[in-house]
């Protein structure tokens, strides 16, 4: 299914409140936690020593919790557009956790809603939250709220 597709900040107060639908799985790749390790510096054994992290309480490597949210404007393209206003920008985080672990192997998908449109002097938020699993895990393994400024 084609992304859904806002036209304008009244279409998106519509919306409020609605799931915008479920992503694809994807699989988080040891490769893909590697790359992100690197990019980010953040080496920590968990994600990226194989034999130590087998023998840990998780019995495996782990992705790190701000890859799963670095996630998001991939998930987000799938599933929805924002083409209203002369820019969209990334305007921050709110309320991010990440209440189970990601293990390396497994596949993730996200659900976004429509939470709030705050209307500010200089354009609109548009609160979007999100909740992300992973196959086989019993909680989310992230839920945050993105801000997007959409500039009139």
């Amino acid at each position: 299914m084609p992304p859904r597709v806002f036209a304008d900040v009244a279409a998106i107060e519509a919306a409020i409140g609605e799931d915008l639908g479920t992503t694809e799985w994807t699989e988080i790749t040891q490769s893909t936690v590697d790359l992100f390790a690197d990019v980010t510096g953040d080496h920590q054994w968990i994600h990226v020593d194989v034999e130590k992290a087998a023998t840990s309480a998780f019995g495996g490597t782990i992705a790190h919790g701000y890859l799963t949210l670095a996630m998001l404007p991939a998930f987000a393209a799938r599933l929805y557009a924002i083409e209203t206003g002369s820019a969209r920008l990334n305007y921050g985080l709110g309320k991010v956790r990440f209440p189970a672990p990601v293990p390396v192997g497994s596949k993730v998908r996200a659900t976004p809603r429509i939470h709030e449109v705050r209307h500010v002097p200089a354009g609109s938020q548009v609160v979007v939250r999100w909740t992300v699993e992973a196959d086989g895990v019993e909680r989310p393994v992230c839920v945050a709220e993105s801000i997007t400024f959409v500039v009139p």
